[in-house]
């Protein structure tokens, strides 16, 4: 075959060190556009991104020839610096280590899309970790419970 062809769609979930609640609406506003045009720098589609306080969640198409862990390092980092040179009060932000990353079929595509644009609402019912933990659960990874969060 002459060429490379993928679909890799991926659902992206990542939280502030801590789970401390940094993403006021007026950082979101701010960041999730900024953490767009990294993805777009890394030769990615950022197709969605929400969340709430404590944590985000990104939709989007990556490349067959990058790694998520190296998308995922560069992402926290400049978004990090990014904060950090903007929002000077915000000293003390930092992503937690970790994140979680499901590959979604392009079928479910919209109730991704609709999953990450409710999540203030959604949240109003079920905190960040029982979300994780079902997300997990629901994707089939194996994980130790103790070390999920922290």
């Amino acid at each position: 075959m002459p060429g490379t062809y993928s679909q890799l769609l991926l659902h992206v979930v990542f939280s502030t060190k801590g789970r401390a609640p940094w993403m006021t609406p007026e950082v979101a506003e701010r960041l999730y556009p900024y953490i767009g045009g990294v993805v777009r720098a890394e030769k990615g589609v950022l197709y969605d991104i929400g969340g709430v306080e404590d944590h985000v969640q990104m939709y989007l198409r990556w490349r067959p020839d990058g790694s998520v862990s190296d998308l995922m390092r560069t992402v926290k980092a400049r978004s990090s610096k990014w904060i950090h040179d903007t929002f000077p009060k915000l000293a003390a932000f930092a992503w937690q280590e970790g994140y979680s990353v499901f590959s979604v079929s392009k079928s479910q595509q919209e109730a991704v899309k609709r999953y990450i644009a409710g999540q203030a609402e959604h949240h109003k019912k079920e905190d960040f970790k029982s979300e994780l933990l079902r997300i997990l659960r629901a994707h089939g990874v194996e994980f130790d419970e103790t070390y999920v969060l922290d």
